[in-house]
C-alpha cells in the first residue's frame, strides 16, 4: 500500500511505495548527493555499492517520488551477513560495547535519504518504516554519522539507540555511530 504526502500548493504531493533503485540508481544517487554531500567520485564508488547491494535475495527498496514520477527520496535494505562488508567493519565496536549479538537476526537500513525540499515532511519516517514493517528479523540496525542531526533525532523517535558511537569507517572523514532498534518500530503518538 502507497503513502500519499499531500504537497499543498508550493510542493508536489508524493507518493512512497516500490520502486526498483537498480533501474533507478542514478536518480537515487543524485538525491542522496544532496542530502549527503557526495562528490562525483563518491557517486561513482556508491553506484557499484548500491547495484552489488540489490543483488541480495533479501535486499528490498521503497522510493518517494512525485506525482510526475522524479524520486525524491528512498529506503533500502537486507538483512544482515557478519560477511558482509559493513558488518566487518562495526562489528569490533559493537563487540567492544557487548553489543554484538545486534549483528545477528537484524535488518540493516543500508541507506535512506530524502531530497532537501522535500525533508521535515514524515517521508524519512514513512520510509523506514514501511521497510522495516515487511522485515521478517526482530530488529533493525543502521549506521548515522556521529553528530547530533534531524537524522539522529529521528531515528531515536522511532525506538533506535546508540549501540557504538566513533567507529570509523575507511575513507570516511567523520566517525558514525551504530544505531539498533526492536521491530515494529515506535510509532508517534
Amino acid at each position: 500500500m502507497a503513502a500519499l504526502f499531500d504537497g499543498g500548493p508550493e510542493t508536489p504531493s508524493v507518493v512512497i511505495g516500490p520502486v526498483d533503485l537498480s533501474d533507478r540508481v542514478d536518480e537515487a544517487l543524485a538525491v542522496q548527493a544532496l542530502a549527503f554531500g557526495l562528490s562525483d567520485d563518491e557517486i561513482d564508488v556508491r553506484r557499484f555499492i548500491v547495484l552489488r547491494h540489490l543483488m541480495d535475495p533479501g535486499a528490498r527498496a521503497l522510493g518517494a517520488t512525485t506525482e510526475s514520477g522524479r524520486l525524491v527520496g528512498f529506503v533500502y535494505g537486507m538483512p544482515n551477513d557478519r560477511t558482509h562488508w559493513w558488518s566487518t567493519v562495526v562489528e569490533p565496536y559493537l563487540r567492544g560495547n557487548g553489543a554484538d549479538s545486534w549483528l545477528d537476526d537484524a535488518f540493516v537500513i543500508t541507506e535512506l535519504h530524502v531530497h532537501p525540499d522535500f525533508q521535515g515532511r514524515g517521508i524519512g519516517r514513512t520510509l523506514i518504516t514501511k521497510i522495516t514493517d515487511e522485515a521478517d528479523q526482530p530488529r533493525s540496525i543502521l549506521s548515522a554519522i556521529d553528530v547530533e542531526s534531524p537524522a539522529r533525532g529521528l531515528y531515536r523517535t522511532l525506538g533506535y539507540q546508540d549501540l557504538a558511537r566513533q567507529v570509523m569507517f575507511p575513507s570516511a572523514p567523520s566517525p558514525y555511530a551504530v544505531m539498533g532498534a526492536p521491530l515494529p518500530l515506535l510509532r508517534a503518538n
